[in-house]
């Protein structure tokens, strides 16, 4: 879809009451996908990693994975509990994608900081380079900052100091690698019971739905409701997760994304982990079912909890941008074509 079209449909949609289905998704700029051999920017967008063993088991994983490094001239700063002054830590990721012996561009860790560098990234360079940008949990800001400012599709998965297992490794690989349109479903374990009790789905509300992803923790994506760097959820699907959470601000962070008309345009919801969220001892307490449930059935739309995603050490790479569609009762999400090119 050209530009002139595009402006087209969203001007008519407009007149006539209707978001435009999927029009910014179309639009969005798919990188290049990973090959053996080549460079990864490393760069510490959030929070100060005090050992420098840290960083060189990081190094050591994506020589593991084939890939080279280059790591950013801020990533071992310290400026106080984050990982250098704000304008440093932008900096790296702008050299990042502005140099052209990178391929990619991947955060070393999450914590807390990342949506302090939004006024400093160049997002007209990014778009005119665009390149594989991979993290999550406090990266969840520039994920969607990306998506939303430079039409970038980017990647929702590990950070380099994540726990590479071999179900995490090769969902990376199959998406960013082997360009797949991949399917996300829980993998079954029975153990010694006779019926499965880990990996499992909870269905909110059944049916199916097709949209653009996007996303991340929840605690970054309620914080960016109001700024110039939320992504369009006119139908979209969006991914949720968070960790160490209590119920109350659980219930808190949905109730901004509902008050704030976010809930109300998308298309479909899926839940990932809610890792160590659970409820206080005591009478008088909502369990964190009940508080989805609660914002989440009067919607309508389809909505399923405890996908693969998030603060687990099984953990799947999902991307902002790309088209989805889902199946909230059986607890699968499809992308509808590879998120690389």
């Amino acid at each position: 879809m050209d530009r002139r079209s595009l402006l087209q449909l969203s001007l008519a949609s407009t007149l006539m009451g209707i978001a435009p289905s999927f029009a910014f998704a179309d639009a969005a700029t798919r990188p290049t996908r990973l090959r053996p051999g080549d460079t990864i920017g490393l760069v510490a967008p959030a929070s100060v990693t005090y050992e420098s063993l840290q960083l060189q088991i990081a190094l050591e994983a994506l020589e593991a994975m084939g890939l080279k490094a280059k790591v950013g001239p801020h990533v071992m700063d310290r400026y106080g509990y984050l990982a250098g002054e704000d304008e440093d830590r932008a900096s790296d990721i702008n050299a990042a994608f502005a140099d052209p012996e990178i391929d990619a561009v991947f955060a070393l860790r999450g914590g807390w900081g990342a949506s302090r560098l939004l006024p400093f990234l160049d997002f007209d360079l990014i778009a005119k380079n665009p390149k594989i940008f991979l993290g999550y949990s406090d990266i969840t800001s520039l994920l969607n900052a990306i998506y939303a400012k430079a039409g970038v599709v980017t990647f929702h998965g590990p950070n380099v100091m994540s726990r590479w297992n071999e179900f995490t490794y090769q969902g990376m690989r199959e998406v960013l690698f082997d360009a797949r349109a991949s399917t996300y479903s829980n993998p079954e374990v029975i153990d010694d019971d006779l019926v499965a009790r880990k990996h499992r789905i909870q269905t909110i509300n059944a049916g199916k739905a097709r949209g653009h992803l996007i996303g991340g923790n929840l605690t970054l994506m309620s914080a960016l409701v109001g700024t110039p760097y939320f992504p369009d959820a006119r139908g979209a699907i969006l991914f949720l997760e968070d960790v160490g959470e209590a119920i109350y601000r659980v219930d808190r962070m949905m109730t901004q994304l509902k008050l704030s008309g976010v809930l109300g345009q998308v298309s479909g919801i899926v839940f990932g982990h809610f890792t160590g969220v659970k409820p206080n001892p005591g009478l008088g307490n909502f369990a964190l079912m009940d508080i989805l449930r609660q914002h989440c059935e009067p919607l309508g739309v389809p909505c399923y909890f405890g996908a693969m995603i998030g603060h687990v050490e099984q953990q799947s790479t999902v991307p902002v941008g790309a088209v989805a569609e889902m199946d909230a009762g059986a607890g699968v999400l499809r992308l509808k074509e590879p998120a690389v090119r």
